[in-house]
C-alpha cells in the first residue's frame, strides 16, 4: 500500500507542481512612519541643518516605538528570478508580544478563508503564483498595548520540490511614552475623587523631539459608575465665553494671551506633567445603595495623544481602585480620625459581608477585621461645613449596626472629648435595640459652636447596653466656625 500512495498523489495538481522548478523569493519589510525631526541618515543628500530627513530612505531599523501606537509595516515579497516564477507562495505574519502571540491578518495569508474551512483544498486556494521579476505586498497593523520587546515574525512558504520556507524575525523594543500615575480620594459613601498625573517620561531630542501634544483626556468607569472631569466653575466659564466673543470688538486687552493659549494646548516637553481631576460617583440606584467600597474598581484613564509629527497614540492607565478607609483603634495614634465623607460605614459593610461569605466570623482570623474594631457606625447625613458662632445647628445622625447580633444600644456624646464645636441638649441618647447585619436608625442631635476656627466634632461613643461594651467612633465631621458679622464689623473698627 506504501508503494502505491505517491502514484495516487501524483495524479494530483499539486504534486504536478512539487515537481515544477521555482524561483526563491526575497522579503523585505520596512516599518510605515512619520518622517523624524532632526535624525540624520547616512547618506542623505539633505545638509545636518535639516530638520527632515530624506523620507525616500528605507529606515534601518524600525525606530522608537511608544505603546498607544499603532504599528504598522509593508511586507513585500518578490521574485527576483527573471526566468522562474514563485510558485505556491503563502505569507503568514505574526506579533510576539511579552505576554501572547497574535495572528495579524493580511491580503496574503487569506485568513478569512482558512478560517472557513479546514481542508486541504482551502489551504491550496491562499497560495500564489509570483510571476518572473514580479512581487506581491501588503501591510500589517496593530495598536501596541504592552511595554517590553515584541518580535515581528514573517514567514513566507513556497513550492519548490518540496514545501519551502523562509523566516525572518525582527525584535524592537517598545517602550512608555508618558507615565501615568492616580491617586484617590474618598468623598462619600459613592463618591471619589480621582487625580490623574500626566508625565512626559520621552527623552529630549534635537529640534523639538520629544514633545507630546494630549488632545483629549477621559475616565472610564465600570457599569453602574458614572465620571465627569472637573473643570472650572461653570460662571467663570461662561464669563470666559462671553469675554473671548466680544474681545474682537470691544475687549480687546481681554484677549487670551500666547502664554494662555499655549499652556492650554496640552503639549508636554519631556520632563513635564500635568494633572487631571475627575469626579466618579454610583449613576444607577442599585449602585448608589450599595455605595463604593475598598477595593471596588473606578475605571481606568484614557488619553489621547500626538508626537512632534503627528503619529497619534492611545493610552491607558492601570485600573484605579477605591483605597482603605484609615482607622486606627489606638485613641492615642494622631490618625485616629477619618474625615466624614471617607466610607467608613460602606467599608465596614462590605468587610462584614466579606467575612460572612467566607465562613471566618467568630473565627480568630478575623480579629482585627474593620467590622471587629466597628460593629456599630455613626455617620452624619449632609452635615454643614460652616457654623456661626454660638448658634446651635441640628445634625442628623445615621446609626448602623453591622454586626451578626441585635444590640441594645446608647449613643454618648462626652463632653470631655469634645473642642470647640459641643453637643447643645441631652448628651446620652438611648437608641433601643437595633437588628443585625444593616438594621439601622436616624436621630436629630444638636451641636453648638463655642469658639471660631476650624474643628473636628469628636467625643462620640456608642454604648452596648446589653454587654457594656464601648465603641469609640471616628469623628463625625469637620466644620469651620465664623464669627457673626456684628463681631466682625466690630473687631474691624476696634483695629
Amino acid at each position: 500500500m506504501s508503494s502505491t500512495q505517491p502514484m495516487a498523489a501524483s495524479t494530483t495538481p499539486l504534486a504536478i507542481d512539487d515537481i515544477l522548478p521555482s524561483a526563491t523569493p526575497t522579503l523585505k519589510v520596512m516599518r510605515l512612519q512619520a518622517p523624524q525631526l532632526g535624525q540624520p541618515s547616512a547618506g542623505q543628500l539633505l545638509s545636518s541643518t535639516h530638520l527632515l530627513s530624506s523620507s525616500l530612505m528605507l529606515p534601518d531599523s524600525f525606530g522608537v516605538i511608544h505603546v498607544g501606537e499603532t504599528f504598522s509595516a509593508y511586507l513585500g515579497v518578490l521574485n527576483p528570478s527573471f526566468d522562474l516564477p514563485v510558485r505556491g507562495l503563502t505569507v503568514a505574519v505574526q506579533l510576539q508580544t511579552p505576554s501572547k502571540r497574535i495572528v495579524l491578518p493580511s491580503r496574503l495569508d487569506g485568513n478569512d478563508a482558512s478560517s472557513s474551512t479546514g481542508t486541504d483544498d482551502s489551504s491550496s486556494k491562499n497560495q500564489k503564483d509570483v510571476e518572473p521579476g514580479g512581487g506581491v505586498d501588503a501591510i500589517v497593523s496593530r495598536r501596541l498595548e504592552e511595554v517590553g520587546q515584541h518580535i515581528l515574525r514573517v514567514e513566507v512558504g513556497y513550492i519548490a520540490n518540496g514545501a519551502k520556507t523562509l523566516r525572518k524575525f525582527y525584535r524592537f523594543n517598545v517602550s512608555v511614552p508618558l507615565a501615568i500615575t492616580e491617586k484617590v480620594t474618598r468623598s462619600g459613601d459613592s463618591k471619589c475623587l480621582v487625580s490623574i498625573t500626566v508625565e512626559n517620561v520621552m527623552e529630549k531630542q534635537m529640534s523639538g523631539g520629544g514633545a507630546v501634544t494630549i488632545s483629549s483626556v477621559g475616565f472610564e468607569p465600570p457599569q453602574g459608575l458614572v465620571s465627569k472631569q472637573v473643570l472650572l466653575d461653570e460662571t467663570e466659564r461662561e464669563l470666559d465665553k462671553i469675554t473671548r466673543a466680544t474681545s474682537k470688538v470691544t475687549f480687546g486687552s481681554q484677549r487670551r494671551s500666547a502664554l494662555e493659549m499655549y499652556d492650554g494646548c496640552g503639549r508636554l516637553e519631556p520632563g513635564e506633567s500635568c494633572r487631571y481631576l475627575f469626579y466618579v460617583m454610583a449613576e444607577s440606584e442599585a449602585a448608589a445603595l450599595r455605595g463604593i467600597a475598598f477595593g471596588d474598581e473606578l475605571g481606568q484613564a484614557c488619553l489621547t495623544y500626538y508626537k512632534a509629527m503627528g503619529e497619534s497614540g492611545k493610552i491607558y492607565s492601570s485600573t484605579v481602585v477605591c483605597p482603605p478607609t484609615t482607622y486606627a483603634e489606638n485613641a492615642t495614634s494622631n490618625s485616629k480620625f477619618v474625615v466624614y465623607g471617607s466610607g467608613l460605614s460602606v467599608d465596614v459593610a462590605a468587610a462584614s459581608v466579606q467575612r460572612s461569605s467566607s465562613g471566618r466570623r467568630n473565627s480568630s482570623d478575623s480579629r482585627g477585621s474593620l467590622d471587629e474594631l466597628l460593629p456599630v457606625t455613626v455617620e452624619p447625613i449632609d452635615p454643614p461645613s460652616r457654623m456661626k458662632l454660638s448658634v446651635p445647628k441640628s445634625v442628623a445622625l445615621l446609626i448602623v449596626n453591622h454586626s451578626s447580633r441585635p444590640m441594645s444600644l446608647q449613643l454618648q456624646m462626652r463632653l470631655p472629648n469634645m473642642n470647640g464645636v459641643v453637643i447643645c441638649g441631652p448628651s446620652f441618647i438611648t437608641l433601643g435595640e437595633l437588628p443585625p447585619s444593616g438594621g439601622s436608625c436616624t436621630i436629630d442631635v444638636n451641636f453648638v459652636a463655642l469658639v471660631a476656627g476650624l474643628f473636628s466634632v469628636q467625643g462620640c461613643y456608642v454604648v452596648d447596653m446589653t454587654t457594656g461594651m464601648e465603641i469609640q467612633q471616628p469623628a463625625l465631621f469637620n466644620v469651620f466656625v465664623e464669627l457673626p458679622n456684628d463681631r466682625f464689623e466690630e473687631k474691624k473698627t476696634v483695629h
